[in-house]
């Protein structure tokens, strides 16, 4: 099969669905690459790399159309795309089926198939694929950036002979993926980063990511905020009043507001109202990224950056993927290359369009001249249901003292009766062994007793840092071996001249090992 890419004509649209990387790994496949001339100049790559790669550069669109058999885009088709279709030909892209219900519809008339790359399925095997993911990650990362070239001071604190500088306070409503990358790009800026979401899984990702969840105090928070696929659902309204609420408490304090809710096939839920706006300090800035949908923030214009009254700036851009077009390309034409393996299960240049496997199936929206949209759901689930956790009663004091106090008898116990069996031990040793032995061999149990007790009291974290303690321990036993080698008998000098070998190969391995560890944590 031929696999064609055409220059996307969405004014803005950097991006590019095939790169020369990509083509590499299609031909593998043994297909056929065709690229429109200047499909890629503005994501970074030239006519002269795709041909570099193998790759056929048509000179139109209209002549890539009808070579190709796979089109291969990153915008949904306009008007006049859809009219160059053809029966049996494929096309993949971004499609918003639920919003361009006519386009699809001219589409299966067509007999064309088409493949929306947002309608992948979330599941695990699909993970590869999901370009909604891959480009949410760029959109996070990117809102910070935006973010701080609005933003008038430093991210982080400083101290300086000028004076101190406060860091920055950011709050991201949302830990999805996008959420997530704007976590991870404003705590490695240096500032401190809270996050809010209604799925309560995710506050132990927000955590690990040196931020600070924020709870709400609220008897059934974030119950039912989760739902399949990894989205948000609708919470309550009880539940809505209070989130409301925790934002107008936290909006007078906050630099940078963030915001990525979506819920699947819904407006974008409003949680940044007009008062909030009008509570923050002048030269905060708030990056909407669910603009597209109509926005979180009730003062939001797509694809515009305002400033209000009060000095606050609201970017509503939707092209925050475009705007890093290399990456952003990368990224989405490697979803491409994977999906198209799928299709390609034997290698051999032909599409096998499997409407039995879920992935295909999920997107898939036309085929055989009809609409496939919405399909149904995956044989396997997205993510599993979590089982609810009981709350554990919390115990009353005297509860508590009297489990101190069992636990003490407990211990108390089984130390007596270790002593006990250990003192019978010596006894009947003692009544058999000659005085000389005895006295070495009451010395090497009360060592292995004392280093028992102390090394078994120690915390399985500090086992590396206690690696100094036995180093010394080994010497000390070293010091004594050496002062047995002299001794008579041909036993004990055998065994002193083992301790002496093993107690060296202890010392000598731990501070190797301590010395790599510690060259780990060495600055470059």
């Amino acid at each position: 099969m031929k696999i064609g890419t055409p220059k996307e004509i969405f004014e803005g649209e950097n991006r590019v669905a095939m790169t020369p990387e990509s083509a590499l790994q299609l031909q593998k496949l043994g297909h056929t690459c065709v690229i429109e001339t200047g499909a890629g100049a503005a994501a970074g790559f030239d006519d002269a790399a795709y041909e570099a790669a193998g790759v056929e550069v048509a000179k139109t669109a209209a002549a890539l159309w009808k070579a190709a058999d796979v089109v291969a885009k990153v915008r949904p088709p306009s008007d006049a795309e859809v009219k160059r279709l053809r029966a049996s030909q494929t096309l993949i892209s971004m499609f918003n089926p639920a919003g361009n219900t006519e386009l699809m519809e001219a589409a299966a008339k067509k007999g064309a198939t088409v493949m929306a790359m947002d309608m992948v399925p979330r599941i695990s095997r699909a993970q590869k694929m999901d370009a909604l993911s891959s480009m949410a990650n760029i959109a996070g990362y990117r809102a910070v950036i935006e973010a701080g070239n609005n933003f008038g001071r430093f991210f982080t604190g400083q101290i300086t002979a000028a004076g101190k500088v406060p860091p920055a306070k950011v709050l991201v409503v949302g830990a999805g993926v996008a959420g997530l990358a704007a976590i991870g790009t404003s705590t490695s800026l240096g500032a401190i980063t809270l996050a809010f979401d209604v799925r309560p899984e995710v506050a132990e990702q927000v955590e690990s990511m040196g931020a600070e969840f924020v709870y709400l105090d609220f008897e059934e928070e974030q119950a039912d905020g989760s739902a399949s696929g990894g989205y948000a659902s609708v919470s309550s309204p009880e539940f809505r009043e209070a989130q409301l609420a925790k934002f107008r408490e936290l909006a007078p304090d906050v630099d940078i507001v963030i915001t990525t809710a979506l819920i699947p096939n819904r407006e974008a839920p409003e949680l940044w109202t007009e008062d909030m706006v009008a509570a923050m300090k002048p030269g905060s800035v708030i990056v909407d990224l669910a603009a597209e949908k109509g926005g979180n923030c009730k003062l939001t214009k797509m694809d515009e950056k305002i400033v209000t009254d009060n000095g606050v700036t609201i970017i509503g851009y939707t092209d925050f993927p475009s705007r890093m077009a290399t990456q952003a390309s990368t990224l989405y034409s490697t979803n491409i290359r994977h999906l198209l393996t799928d299709l390609t299960p034997e290698k051999d240049g032909v599409i096998n369009h499997d409407m039995e496997d879920d992935v295909i199936r999920g997107a898939t929206i036309t085929h055989e001249k009809a609409v496939t949209f919405p399909p149904p759901p995956p044989k396997v689930a997205a993510i599993a249901a979590a089982p609810k956790k009981e709350k554990v009663k919390e115990k009353t004091p005297e509860e508590k003292r009297a489990d101190e106090l069992a636990a003490f008898k407990a211990q108390t116990k089984k130390q007596v009766t270790l002593l006990a069996v250990g003192a019978a031990v010596l006894l009947g040793v003692g009544l058999v062994a000659p005085a000389s032995f005895m006295q070495h061999f009451i010395v090497f149990v009360l060592a292995v007793f004392v280093g028992f007790q102390v090394i078994w009291g120690v915390a399985h974290s500090l086992h590396t840092p206690l690696m100094a303690v036995t180093n010394a321990i080994s010497s000390i036993i070293i010091l004594g071996a050496l002062m047995q080698i002299g001794s008579n008998s041909a036993l004990v000098i055998i065994l002193a001249a083992l301790s002496v070998f093993m107690c060296g190969i202890n010392i000598f391995g731990g501070f190797l090992v301590t010395r790599r560890m510690l060259a780990m944590f060495q600055k470059s």
